[in-house]
């Protein structure tokens, strides 16, 4: 009974999952597998007199007429206080067949004030090609509403002259894919990193019993980007196998020592490996200094070990006010920051001295501003 319950805990040690593992289809993606981009130009119409009167709009709804047999006069101006020109787009998603349905937006390319409670008729949506993908028709929903008085003052809530159509247009035909052909499928790391696109290979290997050491490898990295997969050619055999690939789990590499700043709300983020050299940083009344002491280390005389030398680190934070900071060993850079809100600089101050830090090369990571 107790060889029973240590063979049961083990196999839970190796069948538990990784501390960092994920899914390979939460950080890749099969190439040529993708969604695609619609536009098309139509008119909404049915406004409470909140559309525009100018002369494209008036040209559209001319054309539009004379499409049904009817024809104005060109002296005649019609008024169409009720209709608005706008731009339709869409995102048709991979494997999309005709008579499926997805949503639509609708915005205004005119003077139209609002599009709440307008109708958009048979609208095309295009590709890149100029190919009819879609066909798109139905009723507005614009969570945006405006008003105006009579003095000029207006007020406006969102963006009244932007709407959706959940299930609004018809797929009409199928986008060609790559997922069937060839031998092989390669997929695409969101992130490219040389280390992560050889753990992926590994892994995808080492599950289905490939040795690429004795030449048999089933998958194999391409670049920093990309690993190709041999799969199989039916389709039926090739769907079952990404369905089984897609869930394997493994370790992703770290990502790079980073620092990104925002330097329009201020935020700032801190990869966990960016780390400090020893410097001293002034900025106005603020002082900071990061230094590294060299200690030795000596076991007692009757105990057995060896004479190491360690590394303590120290940074030092000092305003005009003698207020001070002091920290242990294992300077990170996020000690850094916290120190430095402790005594109450802006965000503009640290963006500084981190941009300092950089040009001196005491900031062991990448600086990032966006």
């Amino acid at each position: 009974m107790k060889l029973l319950s240590l063979g049961m805990l083990l196999l839970a040690v190796v069948c538990s999952p990784l501390v960092n593992a994920q899914r390979i289809k939460d950080v890749a993606s099969i190439q040529g597998v993708r969604a695609n981009q619609l536009v098309g130009y139509g008119l909404v119409v049915g406004l409470p007199g909140t559309g525009e009167q100018s002369p494209f709009t008036e040209q559209s709804f001319r054309t539009m007429l004379s499409n049904f047999g009817i024809s104005l006069d060109s002296n005649v101006k019609p008024k169409i206080k009720n209709v608005a020109a706008v731009a339709v787009h869409a995102e048709l998603p991979p494997f999309a067949k005709p008579g499926q349905t997805i949503d639509v937006t609708v915005s205004s390319v005119g003077e139209a004030s609002s599009l709440q409670g307008g109708t958009l008729l048979q609208t095309f949506l295009k590709g890149v090609d100029g190919k009819v993908y879609a066909v798109a028709q139905g009723s507005l929903i614009v969570s945006g509403f405006g008003a105006e008085g009579n003095d000029g003052s207006r007020i406006v809530v969102n963006t009244p002259t932007v709407g959706r159509i959940p299930n609004g247009a018809l797929v009409e035909q199928t986008v060609p894919s790559g997922f069937a052909n060839g031998d092989s499928l390669t997929l695409n790391l969101h992130y490219p990193d040389f280390s992560t696109a050889k753990r992926l290979a590994d892994t995808i290997n080492e599950k289905l019993g490939a040795q690429p050491d004795q030449g048999y490898s089933i998958a194999t990295p391409l670049d920093a980007a990309s690993v190709r997969v041999t799969a199989p050619r039916d389709v039926g055999q090739r769907v079952g196998f990404l369905a089984t690939l897609e869930n394997f789990q493994f370790e992703p590499a770290d990502a790079p020592a980073r620092v990104v700043i925002n330097s329009r709300t201020g935020t700032i983020v801190i990869g966990q490996d960016v780390r400090l050299l020893p410097a001293a940083i002034t900025h106005g009344g603020l002082t900071v200094t990061i230094s590294e002491n060299q200690q030795v280390s000596q076991p007692n005389a009757l105990a057995d070990g060896d004479t190491v030398v360690t590394t303590q680190s120290i940074i030092d934070v000092d305003l005009a006010d003698s207020r001070m900071f002091k920290f242990e060993p294992g300077v990170t850079l996020d000690q850094l920051v916290r120190a430095v809100n402790e005594v109450g600089a802006a965000p503009g101050d640290l963006m500084a001295i981190l941009e300092a830090l950089r040009q001196a090369g005491a900031l062991r990571g990448e600086l990032v501003i966006i």
